[in-house]
C-alpha cells in the first residue's frame, strides 16, 4: 500500500512540475514573435491613451483664457471702455492661480499698447509696448491667421516686462501658449494673452510610456521640433532625420530592428506627433529574463512541494487525529475535554468552535436546572404577593373607618390618598394614561401638604387631550419625589415645582422644573455620565433618574430621551421626550 506522501509526490510531479516546464519550453520556442507583436500592440494602445490625455490636457489649457470672456468688467478694460488697473491686476493674478503649472502670464492690450505680467503670484506694473506686435514674428503670424491660439516650442523663460519680480536665476524651460483676444461681435483684435507652463505638467503623461531606460519618447510639433523628450537634451531640437524617415514611412520596425511607433494628434495639437522608440534587444531581453525566472521559479516550486509533502503529516494530519480523539471523548460523555485555542489556522478554528459548543451545552444544562428552581420560587412569591396587598388595603380601610367615626376627615383623606398610591404602585411595570400618572402625583402631593403644613408651591400644566396619552407608569413620580428631597428637605421652602406637558410634532414633551436647589456644572456633567451609562449599571446616587432613563430606552429605544440641566444655576430642569405612536403598548412610540 502506497503512503500518502509518495502519492502526493507523484501527483506533484505529474500535474504540476512536468506541465510547468513543458509550458515554459513551448512559450519560449513558439511565442517569441507573438510576444513581440503583443508588445507592439500594447505600445500602440499606450500611445493612444497618452495621446488622448495630451489632447485633453492641451484642450483645457487652450480653453482656459476663455474664462476671462465671462467677466464683463474685465472685457471693458480690454476694449478700452474702462481703465481700472487694480481690477485688471487682480483678475490676472486670479488667472495665474487657476493652474499650478502656470509659471508666467503676460497680457498685451492693443488699445493702450501696454502689457502686464504675472510671475509667482506677483503682478508687475503696466508697461508701455509701442510696436509690440511688429517685434514678434510669431505673434504677427498669429495676428494675421484665423487661429485663436499658437503653441510655441519649449524655451527658457523670458522676463517679458523686464520687471524685478522675475529673478535672473530662473532659467526654467517652459512651453508658451499665445491666445488671441478678440471682440466676438465685431471681430476686433484686442490683445494677446501669453501663458508659460512648466514642462512637467504634460511630461508626466508622456513619461508613463517609458517602460525601460533604453526607450525614447518624443513629442513633436507641426514644425518637426521636439517639444518634449525623456532625453532632456533633445527638447527644442529638430527631430533627427533617421527618426523622421521612419515616422514618415509608417513602419513599426526600422532597419536596425528598433521598434518605432508614432501617433498623430488632433484637436489643439493638430499635426503634432507622439513617437515611441524601443530597441528590439530590450524587448527580447525581457523574454529571456521571463523564461529564466520561470525556470527558476519552477525549481523553487518543486523543492517547496517536496518539503510541503514531508510536513503535511506532522502539521495537518497529527492535529486532525488529536481533534478526532477529543470528539470521541466527548461522545463518550466526558464534557471536560481541554481544547487548544492558541492555533490561528483552520484546526485552531475547529478547536475553538468545539470548545464554544461544549460550553454552550454546559451552560444550557445549568440554565435549565436553575430555571426550574427559580420557577418554583416565583410561584411561591406570586402566591404570597396575592395576600399582602389585600391585607394592606383592608387595614387602610379599617383605619379610614376609624377616622370617620372619630370625625377626622383630614386623616381619612390622607389614608385615601395613600391607598390610591399603593394601588397605583402595583402597576409600576405597566402602561397607564397620563391622567392616571397625574392623579398619582396629586395624591402624593396631598400627603406632602400635610407634612409641610400646606407650604407647597406647585403647578401642573397639562391639557386634557394630552392626559389621554398612554405612557409607562411611574415616569413623573420620581421627579416630584426628588423635588421634596433636594429642595424642601434641604431648606428651600419657597421653591416652586412646575410640571408641563405639550406635543411638538411627533413627540410628547414632559418637563419638571423647580427654582430651588441647583447643582454645579461639574456635578451636572457627572450626573449626565451616570444617567447615560449602559442600562443595567447600578449607580449609588440619582437612582430614580437612572431608572426613568433606562425604562425609556427599554420601551422606546433611542427615539426617547431624558435630559437634565440647571436653570441659571438657581434651579433644576428635567425634560422627557417620548415618540407618539398610533397604537399603545408598542415599543417605539405611545398612543
Amino acid at each position: 500500500m502506497k503512503s500518502i506522501q509518495s502519492r502526493l509526490l507523484l501527483m506533484l510531479l505529474m500535474f504540476i512540475i512536468l506541465p510547468y516546464f513543458l509550458s515554459v519550453f513551448l512559450i519560449y520556442s513558439y511565442t517569441k514573435n507573438s510576444v513581440e507583436q503583443h508588445e507592439i500592440e500594447n505600445s500602440r494602445e499606450q500611445l493612444k491613451e497618452s495621446s488622448d490625455e495630451l489632447e485633453q490636457y492641451f484642450s483645457e489649457m487652450v480653453r482656459l483664457p476663455y474664462t476671462l470672456y465671462r467677466d464683463p468688467e474685465l472685457f471693458k478694460i480690454f476694449t478700452g471702455e474702462k481703465v481700472n488697473s487694480a481690477y485688471l491686476e487682480n483678475s490676472m493674478e486670479k488667472y495665474f492661480l487657476m493652474r499650478s503649472e502656470i509659471r508666467q502670464v503676460r497680457l498685451y492690450l492693443k488699445k493702450s499698447s501696454e502689457s502686464v505680467a504675472v510671475y509667482n503670484g506677483m503682478v508687475s506694473a503696466r508697461k508701455s509696448k509701442p510696436g509690440f506686435m511688429e517685434q514678434e514674428d510669431d505673434l504677427q503670424q498669429l495676428y494675421h491667421s484665423n487661429d485663436m491660439f499658437m503653441v510655441e516650442a519649449p524655451h527658457e523663460m523670458e522676463n517679458y516686462n523686464n520687471s524685478a519680480i522675475v529673478p535672473t536665476s530662473d532659467h526654467l524651460m517652459v512651453l508658451t501658449i499665445h491666445h488671441k483676444i478678440i471682440d466676438v461681435p465685431s471681430n476686433e483684435f484686442l490683445g494677446i494673452l501669453t501663458t508659460d507652463i512648466d514642462l512637467d505638467a504634460y511630461a508626466q503623461i508622456i513619461d508613463e510610456l517609458v517602460n525601460q531606460n533604453e526607450e525614447t519618447v518624443l513629442l513633436t510639433n507641426e514644425k518637426n521640433q521636439i517639444v518634449y523628450a525623456n532625453d532632456k537634451e533633445l527638447i527644442g531640437q529638430p527631430i533627427p532625420s533617421f527618426i523622421q524617415k521612419q515616422v514618415d514611412g509608417g513602419n513599426a520596425q526600422s532597419a536596425d530592428d528598433d521598434i518605432v511607433l508614432s501617433k498623430p494628434l488632433s484637436g489643439p495639437l493638430e499635426d503634432w506627433k507622439l513617437v515611441k522608440m524601443t530597441p528590439s534587444e530590450v524587448l527580447f531581453e525581457d523574454i529571456r529574463k521571463t523564461t529564466f525566472t520561470s525556470i527558476l521559479l519552477g525549481m523553487v516550486v518543486g523543492i517547496l512541494g517536496v518539503i510541503m509533502i514531508s510536513m503535511i503529516t506532522y502539521k495537518i494530519t497529527s492535529p486532525i487525529k488529536r481533534l478526532t480523539q477529543k470528539v470521541r471523548t466527548v461522545e463518550g460523555g466526558d464534557m471536560n475535554v481541554p481544547f487548544d485555542e492558541s492555533r490561528n489556522d483552520e484546526i485552531g478554528y475547529l478547536e475553538k468552535q468545539m470548545k464554544e459548543m461544549i460550553d454552550r451545552i454546559n451552560t444550557h444544562i445549568d440554565r435549565e436546572y436553575k430555571l426550574e428552581i427559580e420557577n418554583k420560587e416565583n410561584q411561591f412569591r406570586a402566591l404570597k404577593s396575592q395576600v399582602n396587598p389585600h391585607f394592606l388595603f383592608n387595614a387602610l380601610q379599617s383605619i379610614g373607618a376609624v377616622a370617620l367615626r372619630s370625625k377626622a376627615p383630614d386623616i381619612y383623606q390622607l389614608v385615601t390618598s395613600l391607598s390610591k398610591m399603593m394601588r397605583y404602585s402595583m402597576n409600576a411595570d405597566q402602561w397607564v394614561s397620563l391622567q392616571e400618572e397625574v392623579d398619582y402625583i396629586e395624591a402624593y402631593l396631598i400627603l406632602q401638604k400635610e407634612r409641610f403644613r400646606n407650604h407647597i408651591h406647585y403647578s401642573i400644566d397639562i391639557s386634557e387631550t394630552i392626559k389621554q396619552k398612554i405612557i409607562p407608569s411611574m415616569i413623573l413620580q420620581p421627579l416630584v419625589e426628588n423635588f421634596f428631597k433636594h429642595s424642601y428637605e434641604e431648606g428651600y421652602r419657597n421653591a416652586h415645582l412646575t410640571i408641563r406637558g405639550e406635543i411638538k410634532g411627533d413627540y410628547l414633551h414632559l418637563t419638571a422644573a423647580n427654582d430651588g436647589a441647583s447643582i454645579t456644572d461639574q456635578e451636572l456633567n457627572e450626573l449626565r455620565k451616570r444617567l447615560y451609562a449602559a442600562p443595567g449599571s447600578s449607580p449609588k446616587k440619582h437612582i430614580g433618574l437612572k431608572n426613568i432613563h433606562d425604562r425609556l430606552i427599554l420601551n422606546f429605544g433611542r427615539n426617547a430621551r431624558l435630559s437634565v440641566d440647571h436653570i441659571q444655576r438657581k434651579g433644576f430642569l428635567v425634560k422627557i421626550i417620548i415618540p407618539i405612536e398610533t397604537r399603545p403598548g408598542l415599543k417605539g412610540g405611545i398612543s
